[in-house]
């Protein structure tokens, strides 16, 4: 018997082999390993909830809505926040954070920033402001539960903890608003949640936002399902089912819509709609026909639509294929985006700064006048939304009089001389003391990432599966900057009809909410992994590389073998169950032990192949079951149940009926 089975050895690859290293735990497939696929009949709603709250935690912005169970066609959006933004107006709230120099939550939003501003720049050097942290989540490869954030001081915080901040303070002000209007103490028991991520996320990113959710109090692990994480394109598209003709600008429509002919251009179909929006951002509660929308009415059984999600941080594309009688949506491409949100637009001008500037200085300024820094962004911010295609006269962006006055302070010249000096020609310096941007300067630092998002479009347009799209649904707050519905119109007009839907900041927060009341509505994803089991099988001579072979009790066995569940991309239907049967390596094996692995590659052959990560294990213990009724080859059964981002994998040894569960984990291996 080869030394290696008795006890634990160095593992010969990044990941130990299910046998060498456990002792004899490995298992080998049963054939035919046969696969069930059903969902279970089982997974029906439990619990009742009295109402639904959604939070659309954004990069820049963040906002609830909710919506009674009893009355699920009025979705109300949360109260007017104090504090808000000349020349930017929603009913969402910045997405900014600050705790004491203590490390202690001390305010949200506007309130959060406005306090800040207010310090004296000394004592606002002690406090921890962040902003636009959602990123993180996007751009850390390695996410754990300890990752890190900075602050705008240059201190570190735990990721986790502020993003647990940020949804307790979700969850206080959603229960407070809700017990006043139901006039009786409102029970966070009572509330079904649902947090919306984007669809390109990483599987670990989106376990992280169900952490921070648990550790806020939302839900707990052993009531997972009183929160849901929602996609916030699938969010998106269940609004954009239900909405109506008047509720939404159709970019490419040669007729008139609502009275408008055509020759008025688009741009008069915007200020209609600004106008409408105007006049209704005093109610707060959107009622959703329980109709389906005109819009929907149009679609046939099988036609195909794009969703993009254009944030502040990403844009995510989807394709959904409709299922009818219900109208259930079919996911059919896996989602696909990168970091194309409007924060490019702030980069640019950040970059444009430093070329006048000096980037020495600009890098100083953000250290030593933190506060000032987010104000001169706050003008940018007002600024950049009043950008337009056909925009003739200048944009005037305040400089703070700390800018001014540093900048002297650090050059020994004043602002105006380096706008001279700097060779930037659409870029003044004004008498009231403003840089003046022509309108070709702003439009050119929307440029790269309104030309990232058009180039991903038109890849995502040449895959066999998004070719006869009807509609192409433009959401998320980036979808209000006019530069980028013209640059989509006039790239895919002629593909498909582009539709923008009226409060379109606020769609995937209502749509959240429709997905909180009926969950069901999302059928099948694409599994964005493959999933998969080590196991040991028959050495084949010439098949099997000669490295992995492993004698045992005279058997030649092939180690490391990544037995698959799923493939990247596969449908799933929310659900489903994949079962397989394996049966111990060794009769007397008393401990068996199951490692689950997941890879973003389709063709996996062993789990010791690059980009193999081990995200689970089930440990299954059999000593005590009586050995007389035990068959001689005794079958464990194996299954995966792909939910709505989390997938629960369970162990069953068929002649005890013993089991063990376990979520798969992809934060903690």
């Amino acid at each position: 018997m080869p030394a290696e089975w008795g006890g634990e050895t160095a593992p010969t690859s990044a990941y130990s082999s299910p046998a060498r290293s456990l002792g004899d735990t490995g298992i080998t497939p049963l054939s035919p390993s046969h696969i069930v696929n059903d969902a279970d009949p089982n997974v029906s709603e439990q619990q009742t909830f009295l109402v639904v709250v959604a939070i659309d935690f954004g990069t820049t912005s963040s906002g609830y809505a909710y919506s009674f169970t009893k009355e699920p066609e009025c979705i109300h959006v949360m109260r007017r926040w104090e504090g808000g933004d000349p020349g930017v107006s929603n009913q969402k709230t910045p997405t900014t954070i600050l705790l004491t120099p203590e490390r202690k939550f001390h305010s949200f939003g506007y309130a959060a920033r406005d306090f800040y501003h207010d310090l004296d720049p000394n004592e606002a050097k002690q406090w921890l402001y962040l902003e636009k942290f959602k990123m993180k989540l996007h751009t850390t490869g390695d996410l754990t539960m300890d990752t890190d954030l900075t602050a705008a001081n240059g201190k570190k915080v735990k990721a986790l903890e502020i993003f647990a901040y940020a949804l307790q303070y979700f969850k206080e002000q959603a229960l407070k608003e809700l017990s006043d209007q139901a006039g009786s103490e409102f029970e966070n028991s009572d509330v079904r949640w649902v947090i919306t991520v984007p669809a390109i996320w990483k599987q670990p990113a989106k376990q992280f936002m169900r952490q921070a959710a648990y550790q806020a109090g939302l839900a707990s692990p052993e009531n997972s399902e009183q929160l849901i994480i929602a996609l916030e394109p699938e969010a998106a598209s269940i609004y954009c089912r239900k909405l109506r003709l008047h509720q939404m600008t159709d970019l490419s429509s040669k007729a008139a819509v609502n009275g408008y002919s055509s020759s008025d251009t688009v741009g008069a179909g915007f200020a209609q709609a600004k106008e409408h929006i105007r006049r209704n951002r005093q109610s707060r509660t959107f009622l959703v026909e329980n109709v389906i929308g005109e819009i929907w009415s149009e679609l046939e059984e099988g036609d195909k639509y794009v969703v993009v999600d254009s944030g502040g941080g990403t844009v995510d594309l989807t394709v959904h294929q409709i299922r009818l009688p219900e109208g259930h949506l079919k996911e059919l491409y896996k989602a696909t985006g990168g970091p194309y949100g409007s924060l490019g637009v702030d980069y640019e001008f950040e970059k444009l700064l430093c070329k006048i500037f000096g980037e020495d200085f600009i890098e100083q300024f953000k250290i030593k006048r933190p506060a000032a820094w987010v104000d001169l962004m706050i003008a940018f911010e007002s600024r950049k939304r009043a950008a337009a295609p056909d925009r003739t006269n200048p944009l005037n962006i305040t400089l703070p009089f700390s800018f001014i006055d540093y900048y002297k302070k650090f050059r020994g010249h004043s602002v105006e001389h380096a706008l001279r000096k700097s060779n930037v020609d659409f870029v003044k310096w004004s008498s009231q003391g403003m840089l003046r941007m022509s309108p070709d300067a702003m439009n050119a630092l929307f440029k790269p990432t309104i030309d990232s998002i058009i180039e991903h479009l038109r890849d995502l347009f040449q895959k066999p599966e998004v070719s006869t799209v009807k509609f192409l649904f433009l959401v998320g707050g980036f979808a209000e900057a006019p530069l980028l519905q013209q640059a989509v119109q006039a790239a895919f007009g002629d593909k498909c009809r582009v539709i923008i839907p009226q409060d379109v900041g606020l769609t995937i927060l209502k749509g959240a909410v429709l997905f909180g009341l009926d969950p069901a509505v999302i059928k099948v994803r694409r599994s964005p992994l493959t999933y998969g089991v080590g196991v040991l099988n028959r050495y084949v001579e010439g098949k099997h590389p000669p490295e992995k072979l492993l004698v045992k009790d005279g058997t030649r066995w092939c180690t490391d073998v990544f037995d698959k569940f799923i493939s990247a991309d596969q449908s799933v239907a929310l659900g489903e169950l994949v079962k397989r049967s394996y049966t111990p390596a060794k009769p007397s094996q008393l401990v068996i032990v199951i490692n689950i692995y997941s890879s973003e590659l389709d063709d996996v052959s062993f789990i010791t192949d690059p980009g193999v990560k081990k995200c689970g294990t089930l440990r299954l213990d059999l000593t005590g079951a009586s050995s007389t009724n035990v068959p001689a080859r005794r079958e464990i059964q194996t299954l995966m149940q792909f939910g709505d981002t989390e997938i629960k994998a369970t162990a069953v040894d068929i002649a005890t009926s013993k089991s063990v569960k376990v979520g798969i984990d992809f934060l903690n291996y």
